[in-house]
């Protein structure tokens, strides 16, 4: 599933990293819904905090903050200096916040959706087939796959549907993470041929997805790709982190199937410098796209797909008047990605590769994608090719395996051979390399939260592609 917040990994915000272990314990000690609350409250007096530090008198597209008698001109630089320098305000108003929500949530009862909790056994016992005939071995046992989907489609009440979900998986032993939405659903789950073939057909026979079999995207796996099993209802079945009602699936770019994106991309080619008039865009984030890419795309240098609007904003002049060729991982992130830029009204054209990569490797596995196909699970990556487009972080030889920074609490992911990785170099960075020295020599100290390195503290938020 793509997801930026989802795979066994985070990429934090700074904002958010600097914070945390300031909130960690008041946290703990409140609800889950609490939490929530909490945790948006805090989000939205930063926010609140940092937009009052902007100066009005710059010029449009160009913004710029001023605090502490400082000029910050990158949303990174401003966000780094309020964690750094204003967290006991930030906390002061956060809490001003919460404790005003607190209030109205009491003075107007909640007209909530059923919880998980609150769905009863035979609202989706009809949709959970009868397996009485399948051996507990034939669920767990034998050779696996991994499917991936996603379905747009209005679910009047998604956590029924998060419910049989969960409940269908937990059935046939599947692992795996599903987001489920008013907007849809979507998901990746891992399990044996058996138990994903009655979940195909489970998913087929629902009366509220209008799916076909060439909607899951299949590869080699199983069940022990995933650590666990993750089905929860959220706001976006992809976070792009803009409301779907305002930025609609439904206004995608037009949909080209494998063979025709093919042919597009392979007249880009041929024309090669003298084309001006064409993008060949990778909305993923810039740890997939370093691995395996497009010959000749363009892919942008962000590392969550909630900051591709702001890509596209600041990015505006590079697509004006423009042919946009975009691709992902299974296609979500284009239909919203697509819909996005579109309503931007600079392009020419914007289209997308209907299924993703997944789908166009399995029609041209040597085609014009080359290098290792980036997964949100415990593989990393899959591939088709034998091209390696990547190289070590540290003696630069090709290598293209992404492994955990051995660092405790960092979640960058890191490309390091063998042979560095036996000489010690385990980490993303020598920040974390260095953080890491004591708990290798066995010192009980370690950092209690997940804390900023260079290899984010170097990278600008949005990058300027223009």
């Amino acid at each position: 599933m793509a997801s930026d917040d989802t795979p066994c990994f985070k990429f934090m915000d700074w904002e958010l990293d600097n914070s945390t272990s300031n909130i960690s314990k008041q946290e703990k000690q409140l609800s889950a819904s609490r939490r929530r609350y909490y945790t948006f409250c805090r989000r939205k007096s930063f926010a609140a905090f940092v937009a009052s530090k902007r100066e009005a008198t710059q010029e449009e597209g160009k913004p710029c903050w001023c605090c502490c008698v400082q000029t910050f001109k990158e949303h990174s630089a401003i966000h780094k200096h309020v964690a750094r320098t204003h967290d006991s305000e930030i906390k002061q108003l956060t809490q001003a916040a919460y404790e005003h929500m607190l209030k109205q949530l009491e003075e107007e009862p909640e007209t909530q959706q059923p919880s998980e909790r609150d769905v009863k056994p035979m609202d989706i016992s009809t949709w959970i087939p009868d397996i009485s005939h399948i051996s507990e071995e034939q669920l767990q046992k034998g050779l696996g796959r991994v499917l991936l989907y996603y379905c747009y489609c209005q679910l009047e009440n998604p956590h029924v549907i998060c419910a049989w979900q969960k409940a269908l998986c937990e059935k046939l032993r599947l692992t795996g993470k599903v987001r489920v939405a008013t907007e849809g659903i979507n998901g990746t789950v891992g399990g044996t041929n058996v138990a994903t073939d009655i979940y195909i057909d489970a998913m087929l026979s629902h009366p509220l997805f209008k799916m076909n079999k060439e909607d899951f995207k299949i590869s080699d796996g199983g069940a022990e790709c995933f650590t666990d099993l993750r089905v929860r209802v959220y706001k976006e079945i992809v976070p792009m982190g803009v409301d779907p009602d305002v930025i609609s699936y439904r206004h995608a770019g037009v949909h080209l199937e494998p063979e025709r994106f093919h042919e597009e991309v392979e007249a880009l080619l041929a024309k090669g410098n003298l084309c001006n008039d064409t993008i060949l865009l990778d909305c993923r984030n810039f740890y997939e796209s370093k691995i395996g890419q497009f010959t000749h795309c363009l892919a942008p240098d962000i590392r969550k797909f909630s900051y591709f609007p702001d890509y596209v904003d600041q990015n505006l002049d590079l697509f004006r008047d423009k042919k946009v060729l975009m691709y992902c991982t299974g296609g979500i992130r284009c239909e919203r990605g697509s819909a996005y830029l579109c309503s931007k009204d600079v392009c020419k054209e914007v289209y997308q590769l209907k299924g993703g990569i997944h789908k166009y490797l399995e029609r041209f596995p040597d085609g014009f994608y080359r290098g290792k196909l980036f997964v949100f699970d415990e593989r990393y990556s899959i591939s088709s090719n034998s091209d390696v487009i990547s190289d070590c972080r540290y003696c630069g030889c090709p290598w293209d395996h992404y492994q955990l920074c051995s660092t405790q609490f960092c979640c960058q992911l890191v490309l390091s051979c063998p042979r560095c990785r036996q000489e010690g170099h385990t980490a993303c960075c020598p920040t974390c390399q260095t953080k890491g020295q004591p708990q290798r020599e066995g010192s009980s100290v370690a950092p209690q939260h997940k804390e900023e390195c260079e290899c984010t503290d170097r990278r600008p938020r949005i990058p300027q592609d223009v």
